[in-house]
């Protein structure tokens, strides 16, 4: 069965669950009483065969009948709470449902504004962590870093949340105030930080020239605006005495994949493959290949990580340094190196779901198991408090070094 096939049939599955089955099943009629539903109108468009919804149609009419608030029975939200619950049970964190209210945060999410503390999360071996703080926002300011696991938010325990659930406790209007339960490597107890909310305009790069040869370019995030901002970044910077580059990604969550694949396409030969889209069990996988312009593949270069280097990060880094032997600097990147795709649903719905993994172009999966630096360096509590960046330091002794 083919990728295309499977997500169609998945698409039919809640498209079932969200407007009902007008006839029901035989062994639904043989079982309960010939009832209507309370609510649900019959659009049925398709069926998967050997599914039997009869035991989710029982379950519905119990709660519908017996619960004790009857007024909490809404039925829209029962039917998004029913088609989350069937993701969820995938157990994969990034698969995701959205209703439209939900859908329509994503969406401004990776347009770059939002309203909120300004930081990207998600799950680690069960545990709900900060990915990366994103820049100048309320997050960074308060002091959160990458790796921050978080214990509570508002007293409530994280330990069963979903990422959205997550999300959704911790947005908040601007001017509101949110406190986020944090322990961090290195603490002997968690400690409780108040994070005041604002709207959250996210940029994508920023440069500057240092040392007068070295091209510091440091990316916050993959979104629609990055690629033309690199564009003109780029222009500006062949405009300079700049011969050698170093690129920063750390604390850089992620976004677009095409975007990736345009940044890397200035710092690649035309040809060189970017990263593998490997779909599994079923035997396909895609190669995206760098296009050009090209115009950096010559210059001298290191790249900055650390565990806030997510995502499209971790393409861009692991392309660089299988391509072109480009030493990765920092700490052990997040390992998120799954491929989701949204999906548009009725009413302004839609589903996020993982179809592939991303591989490096020597055929290393990120997923999971992140990438190691060629040269670890860390960032201590006494660092960051005496505003050192012994990473960039680094970055800038090994790139001085190398040649063309």
């Amino acid at each position: 069965m083919t990728m295309k096939t499977r997500i169609k049939n998945l698409i039919f599955i809640i498209i079932l669950i969200a407007i009902g089955f007008g006839f029901g099943f035989y062994y639904e009629k043989s079982q309960i009483p010939p009832a209507p539903i309370q609510g649900v109108v019959n659009q049925e468009i398709g069926k998967p065969e050997g599914v039997d919804f009869s035991l989710f149609w029982d379950a519905w009419r119990k709660l519908q009948d017996t619960f004790v608030d009857p007024q909490k029975f809404n039925i829209q939200s029962v039917v998004y709470g029913a088609i989350s619950g069937m993701v969820n049970s995938l157990g994969d964190p990034y698969t995701v449902f959205f209703s439209p209210n939900e859908k329509q945060k994503f969406v401004q999410d990776v347009q770059g504004s939002f309203e909120g503390i300004g930081a990207e999360i998600g799950l680690k071996n069960g545990q709900l962590i900060i990915i990366a703080p994103l820049e100048n926002t309320p997050a960074q300011r308060a002091g959160l870093r990458a790796g921050d696991q978080i214990i509570k938010i508002n007293d409530k325990s994280t330990s069963n949340l979903t990422i959205d659930e997550a999300i959704g406790l911790i947005r908040g209007q601007k001017g509101t105030e949110v406190t986020l339960n944090i322990f961090r490597d290195g603490w002997q107890t968690p400690k409780d930080i108040k994070i005041i909310r604002d709207t959250i305009n996210v940029p994508s790069l920023k440069w500057e020239l240092k040392d007068n040869n070295i091209a510091y370019i440091r990316l916050y995030q993959f979104s629609q605006n990055t690629t033309s901002d690199f564009e003109k970044a780029a222009s500006e910077i062949s405009k300079t005495s700049a011969d050698r580059i170093i690129l920063d990604l750390r604390d850089n969550p992620g976004g677009y994949l095409e975007v990736s694949q345009d940044i890397a396409s200035w710092f690649l030969k035309k040809g060189d493959i970017v990263v593998i889209e490997d779909f599994g069990a079923k035997g396909e996988k895609n190669e995206f290949r760098a296009y050009g312009p090209a115009k950096f593949v010559n210059f001298p270069m290191v790249v900055l990580v650390n565990e806030g280097s997510a995502s499209a990060s971790e393409i861009l880094a692991g392309a660089l340094r299988d391509d072109r032997d480009i030493q990765l600097i920092g700490e052990k990147t997040f390992g998120k190196g799954s491929v989701q795709e949204l999906t548009d649903l009725k009413s302004g719905s839609a589903l996020k779901i993982t179809v592939a993994k991303w591989l490096t172009p020597k055929g290393i999966s990120i997923s999971e198991q992140g990438l190691e630096p060629d040269i670890k360096v860390e960032i201590t509590d006494t660092d960051i408090k005496a505003e050192k960046d012994p990473q960039l330091d680094k970055a800038i002794e090994i790139v001085n070094q190398l040649k063309f």
